[in-house]
């Protein structure tokens, strides 16, 4: 039983560091934070962005790769990442607010 439960760790760490599926490419902004500050996903998926707090936020490439405008509360943004790579990005209202998207191959 044991060997069976050794053999399944390496299935398992796989199967939780995996990038996040499409239901969860969900950025909250919430308290003035985007949450997750970092996600992980694949090369084709989209990203929104919910927009919780009662001031208006905007989620802006700090490479120009994407911009939205002002959010208010119950607006979201949406963005498909199709190039591989690492997206920062900020709230251009409140700059401290950061988040990053990293997108992996498929």
């Amino acid at each position: 039983m044991r060997a069976i439960f050794m053999a399944a760790l390496p299935l398992a760490a796989l199967f939780f560091a995996a990038p996040a599926g499409a239901d969860d490419n969900v950025v909250t902004i919430k308290k003035f934070m985007f949450t997750p500050m970092n996600l992980t996903v694949t090369a084709g998926a989209t990203v929104t962005w919910d927009n919780e707090d009662g001031e208006p936020h905007t989620v802006v490439s700090l490479a120009g790769d994407f911009r939205s405008e002002a959010l208010d509360e119950k607006d979201r943004f949406a963005h498909q990442f199709i190039a591989p790579g690492t997206y920062k990005y900020v709230c251009s209202i409140h700059p401290r607010m950061v988040g990053t998207i990293t997108v992996v191959a498929k």
